[in-house]
C-alpha cells in the first residue's frame, strides 16, 4: 500500500546528527525528506526534488542561510519554496537578517515538536495553496489571456486586535514610521462586526493575551476570520505575549499565517507583516489573473462553471505536477441520471434550473483549489490536486448525497423534484509501469473515469465506481 506523503521536504545542514533527528520527526508526521549539508548542494536538491519546505541551520559551511534564501529567490524554479530556520541561540541581528532576506520563520533550539509540526503543516499548505493558484494562471497564460502581474501596489490595510487597548496603541504609534501601511486597532468583539465593504485588511495581526478567557475570545475570531467571505485571504499574524508551544501550534492550525511567540518586538515585526502583504499581493494577483482573463472564454455561461476549453489544459497541468511532486490527484466525470426526462416532464426552463443548482451543489461540497467543470449537456468533470484514492472515494460519495438527497425547487413542477447523480473516479499519479507517461496524457484519463461513469449508470446510477487500474 502507497504511504501518504504530507509533504517534501528539504533539511539544510552541515551536522549530520542534526539532520537525522529532524529527518525523523518529519518521517514519524509522513513527510518526505531529502537532505543537503551545503547551500550549494541545497540549491541542486531544490531544482531536482522541488521541496513543498526548505529547514536550514543558521550557519552552513559556505554562507548563511540568509545568503542561502538569497540565492534561491534569484531562481524562478525556486524562489516561491518557503524557508525555515532553526537556530542554536538567540542572535537578533542574524534572526532579522534572515527574515530581511526573505526566510518565513527562526525558530530557536530546544523546538518543540508540537510547535514544529504545525509550522509545518502551516507553511506546506500556503505553498500549496499558491502552487494550485499558479498552476491555474499558467493554464490562463497558455490559452493566451493573462497578463503579467504588477510587482508593486497600494499600502496595506493592517488592523491590530486585542484587549488591551494602549498597550495596542503604544505599539502602533511605534510601527507607524516603519511600516508603509494603515494602521488601526479594534477590540476582538468589533474586529469583523465593523468591516466596510472595500475596506476589509489585508492583515490582521491578533494579540493574545496571558489570560485564558480573553486569548480564547481572540482565538474564535481566528477562525471566523478564515470562515468570512470577506476576509477568507486575509493575512493572519498572531502574537503571543510569552512563548506558550501547544497554544502557538492551535493557533497555525486554526489557520493563521505567522506567529511570533516573544511578545512585541517592531523591527521583526515589521519585517513580518511586510513580507505577509508581500505574499497576499502576490496571490491576490494571481486570482485577479485566472478570474479576469479567463471568465469569458472559459466559463459555461449558464452554471458558472469552467467549460471544457479550460478544464482539458488544466488538468494536464494537475498531472506533469503530480509527476513532479509524486502526489496523486483525482479525475471524475458525473453525470446527472436521466437528465432528458427532465426537460421533457417539466421544459428546458426546469432542466436549465437543474444545471444551475447542481452546479452550486457541486462547488459548494468541494475544497477551493479542486476544479469542477461543464463539459458536456449534463456531465461535469471534477479534477482534485494531491488527493489519494480514499479521499476521492469519500468526497464523491458525499457529492452523490448531497445531490440525490435535497430535492430540486423548478419551474412547472408543483413541488421539489428528485435528481441523482453518478460518478465515475480514476486516480492518477499512482506509481507503476508506465503510470508516470500515461498519466500525463489529460484524455487517459478522461476516458478512464469515463468508462467508470459508464459502469455507475449500468449497475442502476446514483452512485460512485472507481476505475481498475490497468494492469
Amino acid at each position: 500500500m502507497t504511504k501518504n506523503v504530507q509533504g517534501k521536504i528539504l533539511i539544510v545542514d552541515a551536522i549530520s546528527t542534526n539532520r537525522i533527528v529532524l529527518k525523523v520527526k518529519l518521517a514519524s508526521a509522513f513527510y518526505e525528506v531529502v537532505q543537503a549539508a551545503t547551500a550549494d548542494e541545497a540549491c541542486v536538491a531544490a531544482l531536482r526534488h522541488d521541496p513543498d519546505l526548505i529547514i536550514s541551520a543558521m550557519a552552513l559551511p559556505d554562507c548563511d542561510s540568509a545568503e542561502l534564501c538569497r540565492k534561491l529567490q534569484r531562481n524562478p524554479q525556486t524562489r516561491a519554496i518557503p524557508m525555515m530556520v532553526i537556530g542554536c541561540r538567540p542572535n537578533a541581528d542574524s534572526r532579522l537578517e534572515a527574515l530581511e532576506a526573505g526566510v518565513h520563520d527562526v525558530m530557536l533550539k530546544p523546538i518543540d515538536d508540537t510547535l514544529l509540526l504545525a509550522r509545518v503543516r502551516s507553511l506546506i499548505r500556503a505553498h500549496n495553496t499558491a502552487a494550485e493558484w499558479k498552476m491555474r494562471e499558467d493554464t490562463s497564460r497558455a490559452l493566451g489571456f493573462a497578463e503579467d502581474p504588477a510587482d508593486f501596489g497600494p499600502p496595506g490595510r493592517v488592523i491590530m486586535v486585542g484587549a488591551d487597548s494602549a498597550r495596542i496603541h503604544g505599539w502602533m504609534s511605534r510601527l507607524t514610521p516603519v511600516l508603509r501601511s494603515g494602521l488601526r486597532y479594534a477590540a476582538p468583539e468589533t474586529a469583523l462586526r465593523d468591516l466596510m465593504p472595500g475596506k476589509v485588511p489585508d492583515i490582521f495581526v491578533l494579540v493574545l493575551e496571558d489570560r485564558d478567557n480573553h486569548s480564547g475570545e481572540v482565538l474564535r475570531l481566528l477562525a471566523a476570520i478564515r470562515a468570512t467571505a470577506i476576509t477568507r485571504h486575509a493575512g493572519i499574524l498572531v502574537l503571543q505575549p510569552s512563548p506558550d508551544p501547544g497554544l502557538g501550534a492551535y493557533a497555525l492550525d486554526l489557520g493563521a499565517d505567522d506567529l511570533m511567540t516573544d511578545g512585541f518586538e517592531v523591527t521583526e515585526m515589521a519585517l513580518r507583516v511586510k513580507a505577509m502583504l508581500r505574499r497576499k499581493r502576490l496571490a491576490d494577483q494571481l486570482r485577479a489573473t485566472v478570474r479576469t482573463g479567463l471568465k469569458a472564454a472559459v466559463s459555461d455561461p449558464l452554471t458558472g462553471l469552467h467549460n471544457r476549453r479550460y478544464a482539458m489544459p488544466h488538468l494536464a497541468r494537475v498531472a506533469e505536477h503530480s509527476a513532479a511532486t509524486g502526489r496523486s490527484f483525482a479525475v471524475m466525470v458525473a453525470d446527472l441520471d436521466h437528465f432528458k426526462r427532465i426537460n421533457d416532464l417539466y421544459g428546458h426552463a426546469s432542466g436549465d434550473a437543474v444545471l444551475v443548482e447542481a452546479a452550486r451543489r457541486l462547488r459548494e461540497n468541494l475544497r477551493g483549489v479542486d476544479l469542477v467543470a461543464r463539459i458536456g449537456g449534463e456531465e461535469f468533470l471534477i479534477v482534485m490536486p494531491a488527493t489519494p484514492l480514499t479521499e476521492a472515494r469519500v468526497a464523491a460519495r458525499r457529492i452523490c448525497r448531497r445531490i440525490g438527497g435535497i430535492g430540486f425547487t423548478v419551474p412547472g413542477a408543483p413541488d421539489p423534484i428528485t435528481v441523482t447523480i453518478s460518478i465515475g473516479v480514476t486516480i492518477g499519479g499512482l506509481q507503476g509501469k508506465n503510470a508516470c507517461e500515461r498519466d500525463r496524457d489529460a484524455n487517459f484519463l478522461l476516458d478512464a473515469a469515463d468508462k467508470a461513469l459508464y459502469e455507475s449508470k449500468v449497475q442502476g446510477r446514483n452512485q460512485v465506481t472507481m476505475s481498475r487500474p490497468a494492469a
